[in-house]
């Protein structure tokens, strides 16, 4: 034979215990939060587990048997916790709690050899549970967050959950004979896939950790700290992407320029503090009355630049209006200075496909300019053709 059982279970738990290991190296760096900690146990419990089962009838029973795989139990349930707390979603330990003894319980009555038959069925549809709620858990993080690794996790844990599944049945209907490790040659095939995709898994995790760290470096890297907004090198990248996805076809969008009047003075006057509030307010002010598929970066200091696709210049002038408007109830909310700011806006439009954003910018600030010239708090436009 070239695979033997039991050399499985022992390779398994010994790869199980140093992919653990690994896991916790790298919540020691300090670069993640508490995931690979929840992993790297889990992984060392799982492990330690599966040495256990690969040891039976070298050890005692009560080692081998109930404790072994309810100590693997917990390690499973603990890639589930970890995963969850990821995904931000609630803990309810009492629930892990009582998951965990649920299993026990049985395994330790169960512990006379004529039980194997209830402790495969048992153990083959818990984990067949939990790894169907990590598929869903790995789709959910791939929709909210985009993350791709969550997509990966959950294609490497839907085959086990076939494997339990199938598993069980097969222990149900006498398939599997009546003792894990029979004097008769047996096939270790299912326990080779099985202990693959476990391995496989493990490494899925810490790519969950990497890829959110890294979206995290990437978001800061473009966006404005002080109001969430994007900064010059986000904005240049959306308008990048939206000029790639418009491609060669016309498609219009509209670029609102802002500046909050007489910010300099208000912020020498009341402090970089109350300066800092008004910017915010201003930015929370904007979102309030944008679409999803809107752009808001800080252009530097007090100006902001909003980009509204597939948008005209008239309903452009309505969104700036709204933003100055929804910006002047937030200051009345507010107590923080006597004397409210308002709003200059300029605005252009362009052609997303072939317009420049140093062209678009450069109208709309003519237009900004405009807007001051005559008195400010007030929305001006500059007209032009759109390019062919």
């Amino acid at each position: 034979m070239l695979l033997d059982l039991r050399t499985i279970y022992l390779a398994g738990a010994i790869t199980c215990m140093i992919l653990g290991f690994v896991q916790l190296f790298a919540y020691a760096t300090g670069r993640f939060e508490r995931w690979p900690l929840w992993w790297g146990v889990s992984n060392l419990l799982i492990g330690l587990g599966l040495i256990g089962v690969g040891l039976r009838d070298v050890i005692p029973d009560i080692v081998s048997i109930p404790l072994a795989n309810t100590v693997s139990w917990i390690g499973y349930l603990l890639v589930l916790f970890g995963v969850r707390s990821f995904a931000g979603r609630p803990a309810r330990l009492p629930l892990y709690i009582l998951a965990a003894a649920a299993a026990a319980v049985p395994l330790f009555l169960w512990n006379e050899p004529d039980g194997f038959v209830r402790r495969v069925v048992l153990v083959s549809i818990l984990v067949m549970v939990c790894d169907a709620l990590l598929v869903r858990e790995g789709l959910l993080l791939w929709r909210r967050e985009r993350l791709v690794s969550g997509a990966i996790l959950a294609a490497l844990f839907a085959p086990t959950v076939v494997l339990f599944a199938l598993r069980a049945w097969l222990a149900a209907i006498g398939e599997l004979g009546a003792e894990l490790f029979p004097a008769e040659n047996s096939n270790p095939w299912f326990a080779a896939t099985g202990t693959t995709f476990v391995l496989l898994r493990s490494s899925a995790l810490l790519l969950l950790a990497a890829e959110r760290s890294r979206n995290t470096l990437v978001t800061l890297a473009q966006h404005d700290p002080l109001t969430g907004a994007m900064n010059r090198s986000g904005l240049e990248r959306a308008m990048s992407q939206l000029a790639a996805d418009a491609g060669k076809r016309p498609t219009r969008v509209a670029l609102l320029l802002i500046d909050i009047d007489h910010f300099k003075n208000l912020n020498d006057t009341h402090g970089h503090a109350a300066g800092d509030r008004i910017l915010q307010l201003f930015a929370e002010a904007a979102r309030s009355e944008l679409r999803a598929s809107d752009i808001l970066a800080r252009h530097g200091g007090d100006e902001f630049v909003v980009a509204l696709p597939h948008m005209t210049t008239r309903e452009a002038v309505h969104v700036a209006n709204r933003i100055r408007a929804a910006f002047g109830r937030a200051l009345a909310d507010w107590d923080g200075v006597p004397l409210q700011p308002t709003l200059s806006v300029g605005v252009a439009e362009g052609n997303a496909a072939s317009d420049r954003l140093e062209a678009l910018l450069q109208h709309a600030d003519e237009a900004l300019y405009r807007s001051k010239r005559l008195g400010r708090d007030r929305v001006q436009v500059q007209i032009r053709a759109l390019a062919k």
